[in-house]
């Protein structure tokens, strides 16, 4: 039996209900279709009718099927391949360092899996199509794109079967992507960036400069960005395994300092890059985190 929304751990529907009718664009001009095995939808000059989608506010009334309606009470209304679409590509990190959890209300995994999943959700109900790649220091599972939500749903269950591990390589990671990805799209980066930001940037300047439409979600926990108020902590370096005693009396002013520094090189970077940066830290609500996609 198939599962319902409200089964999935990264896409309950009461988070689908929320999100229904969060819309996504690009900046940049885009080649339509899916890629693999699935029909083109680059649609040219063609007005041959090519599926159904559910009726959204805005939509044209005239486009609504009323033999549809009559059949199955509900509103639908019929896209031709005229209608050029956006492909997306969400690239989500999967390395040990996401498994982090301190201050936030969840791992940086969990934060960033739920964020897959919703913007995944927004590209489908808006008609569009995408797909799910996940990453550490190469190119690990990849699903096929999907424009129904029944496509979406070996991705929901791809999502709630990540185990983070192993060390990031962001650059390497994304310049194997960009050799994949065919054509222009919107790529999503989801990931900490836990790495030297003159690498990271490479990576999204490969994506960028072959034409996508880049945006990356710089996931981290608020312990990282602004670390407990006083205390003797343990921290753990988790790609490597290493761990270290610091006195946060001696070592804040310090570290705060450096964080802006760090922040500020990859912000600053990726628009350099061309890319759209998004910092959000793991107590952000998920809606406001779309949100600041859809108005940068």
């Amino acid at each position: 039996m198939a599962k319902t929304f409200n089964s999935y751990k990264y896409l309950p529907s009461q988070t689908a209900d929320h999100l229904r009718n969060l819309r996504l664009g690009v900046s940049k001009r885009m080649d339509s279709g899916l890629q693999g095995q699935h029909r083109s939808s680059t649609f040219g000059s063609s007005v041959e009718f090519a599926e159904y989608r559910e009726y959204m506010q805005g939509d044209p009334i005239e486009r609504i099927d009323w033999n549809v309606y009559a059949r199955t009470d509900k509103y639908v209304i019929r896209r031709f391949h005229d209608e050029v679409n956006i492909r997306a590509n969400i690239l989500l990190d999967v390395s040990e360092s996401m498994s982090f959890k301190d201050m936030g209300a969840m791992s940086k995994m969990d934060y960033g899996s739920h964020l897959a999943a919703a913007l995944m959700y927004v590209m489908i109900n808006q008609g569009d199509s995408t797909s799910l790649v996940t990453f550490d220091d190469d190119l690990r599972d990849i699903y096929e794109p999907a424009a129904t939500l029944g496509g979406l749903r070996p991705m929901l269950e791809g999502l709630e079967e990540i185990v983070p591990k192993g060390e990031s390589n962001i650059q390497q990671a994304l310049a194997k992507a960009t050799e994949f990805f065919k054509g222009r799209s919107m790529v999503v980066v989801i990931s900490d960036l836990l790495q030297d930001p003159r690498e990271t940037l490479k990576g999204i300047g490969s994506l960028s400069y072959a034409g996508h439409d880049v945006t990356v979600f710089h996931v981290l926990d608020p312990a990282e960005i602004r670390l407990p108020q006083e205390g003797l902590i343990e921290v753990e370096f988790l790609e490597s395994g290493r761990k270290m005693n610091i006195d946060l009396t001696d070592f804040r002013d310090l570290y705060l300092q450096r964080i802006r520094e760090y922040l500020d090189e990859v912000r600053i970077g990726c628009v350099n890059e061309g890319a759209n940066y998004i910092l959000v830290d793991t107590s952000t609500d998920l809606h406001d985190a779309l949100l600041k996609r859809a108005t940068s």
